[in-house]
């Protein structure tokens, strides 16, 4: 078995998770702000979570990234079931607010454990670490912000975002992209793609893309494995 050289992480429901207040702020804002057909909070919120499944499903089946903008339109479109809900809607300075609003209910840590590991991991000899996320609503860009918040950005060398890149797992070109990655940070030391390690809950684009690149990797927290069981 070859030693392990570098720790690669998924990010939400691997070493994060969200903050129900949020959404439901989020939802409220909708609400009051773009509702038309004066649909419940209920109903709103119940949209939010077809586009997200939804937006979800379908990147990890074309391997692309279907952009936080363009899912916050889906919302606003199912909400008013018409396209003229999008006339007066600036785009950049919503998602400015609904980024400020991420900060205020800021998502948190997994669980107690999640940054005494990665910690650890990161300060043994001749290891790095990184970050390889799928975006839906929330950016890459919020996501090092939330990261360097919970005081965790400084254990990882580097983190890639699909929405940064227009790829989403499982698609192999981002774990090529991964691994392109690895080689210039590490100075082309030779790693072997059984050196890295893909560490994350879904089975499909963490497990199975990992895999099919030729990495190894390892699910936690959506089975009977936590962080605390990474070899």
């Amino acid at each position: 078995m070859n030693t392990l050289k570098h720790y690669s992480f998924d990010l939400w429901f691997t070493l994060i998770k969200s903050n129900p207040q949020f959404k439901k702020e989020r939802a409220l804002l909708f609400y009051h702000r773009f509702n038309s057909l004066k649909k419940t909070i209920i109903e709103i919120e119940a949209i939010f979570r077809t586009v997200d499944i939804l937006c979800n499903a379908i990147n990890e089946k074309t391997g692309n990234n279907i952009s936080a903008e363009e899912m916050y339109l889906m919302v606003l479109y199912q909400i008013n079931e018409n396209n003229n809900c999008f006339d007066g809607i600036n785009l950049f300075e919503l998602y400015n607010e609904l980024e400020l609003l991420l900060f205020n209910y800021s998502p948190t840590l997994f669980c107690n454990e999640t940054k005494n590991i990665v910690k650890k991991i990161k300060s043994k000899q001749g290891i790095t670490t990184s970050i390889l996320s799928n975006t839906a609503f929330v950016k890459g860009r919020s996501l090092k912000k939330i990261l360097h918040y919970l005081e965790i950005d400084i254990y990882f060398d580097f983190q890639i975002y699909s929405d940064e890149v227009n790829l989403s797992k499982p698609n192999i070109k981002l774990y090529d992209l991964l691994f392109d990655n690895i080689i210039e940070f590490r100075k082309n030391d030779n790693i072997k793609l059984t050196e890295v390690l893909h560490i994350g809950d879904n089975i499909n684009a963490d497990i199975n893309g990992a895999m099919n690149k030729g990495f190894k990797a390892f699910q936690i927290n959506s089975n009977n494995k936590l962080i605390t069981d990474i070899p």
